[in-house]
């Protein structure tokens, strides 16, 4: 089969939209993040919806382009890796970010709100850059 272009397209747009969310709460300073619950919580959610998208991105292309199927969240960015649709650094830095994504939805209150402020300043730019290597594919 071949890659829903419309899938890519929306998936990349839900992507974008949150990482220009998180570029506005990460010009917040430190201070202000780590004792304002609301900011955590829009961070928190938007970077959650930028990984979810960036995750079936690559579902979907591991599934209909390669005809694999990955058996975790981070093993699908080394196939893509393997592939040759994105480089092993990038690979490397997105499986942390599945791991992560890990965190906010199965281990919420362990989050160390100082580790999300550095993730902003940080690992945005990986999810752009993924988001740019797929949509090059269609």
């Amino acid at each position: 089969m071949m890659i829903n272009e419309e899938l890519v397209r929306t998936r990349c747009q839900e992507i974008e939209d949150s990482l220009e969310r998180l570029e506005r709460i990460k010009a917040s300073a430190k201070e202000k993040f780590l004792t304002d619950r609301d900011l955590q919580d829009i961070a928190s959610y938007r970077l959650l919806v930028a990984i979810e998208a960036a995750l079936g991105l690559c579902y979907h292309i591991a599934a209909k382009q390669l005809k694999r199927v990955p058996e975790e969240y981070a093993e699908c960015f080394t196939i893509l890796s393997e592939a040759g649709i994105i480089n092993r650094e990038l690979s490397e830095k997105l499986q942390k970010t599945a791991r992560f994504r890990n965190l906010l939805v199965h281990m919420y209150w362990k989050i160390d709100y100082g580790a999300v402020y550095e993730i902003l300043h940080n690992d945005l730019e990986d999810l752009r850059r993924f988001s740019q290597a797929v949509a090059a594919l269609i």
